[in-house]
């Protein structure tokens, strides 16, 4: 990306996120933990930072304050200068009494924003998704194609893209078509295996994006986003382009080493899974990437610790992430993703699950293929995840059988921990 091109980023942090209940009942989908010492927020706001992109709008909605919290803690300081900043705007109503009614609302009603800053590109992009993306390469494309509207695409296999939205393109990657859930999705051109889904995640021109949000809110039967009403309008001017992510390259990887993966952590299943994808040996998205780390809020967190309990239990880990200052006094852990400050007691097991931060278990409980939100004390004795009938009185179940257990009040220790 050349240095002098202006680029504006539009965060879209707004969205309820009902298929990850109970996960969402107090927080934002984006700001939901994530790997252990992170918030999906940050796979975004690491992308754009790290790609240049220092001029980036976070807009908010439902249950915002977790993610202004973090912001404010991790990420306001991390650029400064006139045209570098990380704001997050809640819904204002700048236009009528309205919230916003789509993802393209949001940004009709912040159109100001782009007027003040008048850059050369807008990128609009989700907060909820789980990635590494050099965006920089995306913007590039964008120009060299002139394109008016570019899409981030994912190569999937024909046979999968049923069940998505895929674009239809020529030679060029200008999008004749989008089609969404095709019987008989369209092939890439030159590769006949495969299809081109969006990931939501946009490049325009202002002028363009302007004009079009003002059409979009002329025509009263439009529903006010992105997907389904603005990037469908360009396309049948032509003027959209579609940016293959498999050519997307970082620093610190190699050819076909963790290319092209992105996850949308829309559902339990889906989040539960992209965190336990982080945990293996050679995992599929690697954080240990020091030329591309993912950033966050750093706290004061002591080193984890492993011990032997009374009875000369030693505290182990194996194939797991953990996070800073947990203690395994005894307590064991396989094939799971253990948040900050988690402390398992002596006897425990926790096998196949994501524990977020201070979470305590209690001696000799035994915990499988569950999520256990943040501050949850799990008592001496108590198994999750082995009978799914007692599990399903007491906790949410998802549709794989994942037990949730959803978060518990703030105590002061807990809030302390979180200064």
């Amino acid at each position: 990306m050349n240095s002098s091109t202006r680029v504006l980023a539009f965060v879209m942090a707004g969205g309820q996120g009902n298929r990850l209940q109970p996960l969402t009942c107090y927080r934002a989908k984006p700001a939901v933990p994530f790997g252990g010492s992170y918030r999906i927020i940050d796979f975004v706001l690491s992308n754009l930072v790290h790609s240049g992109v220092t001029s980036i709008y976070i807009l908010t909605q439902y249950k915002a304050q977790p993610i202004i919290d973090h912001v404010h803690r991790g990420w306001t300081r991390r650029v400064s200068g006139r045209h570098n900043f990380i704001q997050v705007v809640p819904a204002q109503m700048q236009i009528g009494m309205d919230w916003y009614r789509g993802t393209a609302d949001s940004v009709y009603q912040n159109l100001n924003l782009v007027q003040q800053l008048s850059p050369d590109v807008v990128l609009i992009f989700g907060a909820d998704h789980i990635y590494k993306m050099n965006i920089g390469q995306m913007v590039e494309f964008h120009q060299d194609s002139r394109a008016k509207a570019t899409v981030a695409c994912l190569p999937v296999p024909r046979a999968e893209g049923s069940a998505f939205g895929i674009m239809d393109v020529d030679e060029r990657g200008r999008v004749k078509e989008f089609i969404e859930k095709p019987r008989d999705p369209p092939a890439m051109p030159g590769n006949p295996d495969q299809c081109l889904v969006s990931m939501g995640n946009y490049a325009f021109e202002p002028k363009t994006l302007t004009e079009v949000l003002h059409d979009m809110v002329a025509n009263p039967g439009t529903q006010h986003d992105f997907g389904r009403d603005i990037i469908p309008a360009l396309t049948r001017a032509g003027v959209t382009y579609a940016y293959d992510f498999s050519q997307n390259r970082i620093p610190g990887t190699s050819a076909g080493v963790e290319q092209a993966y992105w996850r949308d952590v829309g559902t339990l299943d889906a989040f539960y899974d992209a965190n336990l994808d982080l945990k293996d040996v050679e995992p599929r998205l690697n954080l240990f990437n020091w030329k591309w780390p993912i950033l966050t809020v750093n706290y004061n967190d002591p080193p984890a610790k492993f011990v032997f309990d009374d009875a000369g239990r030693r505290g182990e880990a194996l194939q797991s992430i953990v996070s800073a200052g947990c203690i395994l006094a005894g307590g064991r852990a396989k094939d799971s993703v253990l948040g900050r400050n988690v402390f398992l007691d002596t006897g425990s097991d926790v096998y196949e699950s994501i524990i977020m931060d201070n979470v305590h278990i209690g001696c000799r409980a035994r915990i499988r293929r569950a999520i256990i939100d943040k501050n949850v004390h799990i008592a001496p004795d108590t198994t999750v995840g082995y009978n799914s009938e007692t599990d399903r009185q007491r906790y949410h179940i998802s549709e794989s059988g994942i037990v949730i257990v959803p978060k518990a009040p703030e105590t002061p220790e807990t809030r302390e921990r979180d200064l």
